[in-house]
């Protein structure tokens, strides 16, 4: 239960971060690049910045949890258990909203791409590395550019 403004419980709490991340999976979902301008905010009617972009498919996101002292959050980018603190190069802190339910969402983890003829195109390459989020521990999202993601 949460409070509504009076201080008295009601039955639905609101989690904009829950909100935004069910546009951007409905989005993702239904992807289309149309449009006449790039509006820089996370839950813009459609992917992409005009008709010309690539066909884009995502809109990666970085996460950032309430006690995470400004550091976005980070999962390794394999099953492998892995401390993200003490290896940085085997996790990414960039993910793909896969789904949400009502105040939990699942993310795929997306990696650097390390080809050097398309990761000016294609910044990212989906990985096999899934992970689920109890949006209240969530305090801000931060939205990077709609690109492609392969292999999805």
């Amino acid at each position: 239960m949460c409070e509504n403004n009076n201080n008295k419980p009601s039955e639905r709490c609101e989690n904009c971060i829950a909100e935004i991340l069910t546009v951007i999976n409905v989005l993702q979902q239904n992807a289309t690049c149309c449009g006449e301008s790039c509006l820089d905010t996370c839950d813009r009617g459609f992917l992409g910045c005009s008709t010309a972009s690539l066909n884009c498919n995502t809109r990666p996101v970085m996460l950032f949890t309430c006690c995470g002292n400004g550091t976005p959050w980070s999962m390794p980018t394999t099953k492998e258990d892995i401390d993200c603190n003490e290896c940085r190069e085997a996790c990414s802190n960039v993910f793909r909203v896969e789904k949400v339910d009502d105040n939990c969402a699942t993310f795929r983890v997306l990696a650097k791409n390390c080809d050097e003829k398309t990761k000016h195109k294609i910044p990212f390459v989906a990985t096999n590395s899934f992970f689920t989020m109890n949006l209240d521990c969530c305090c801000a999202i931060r939205c990077l550019q709609d690109t492609f993601v392969d292999c999805l």
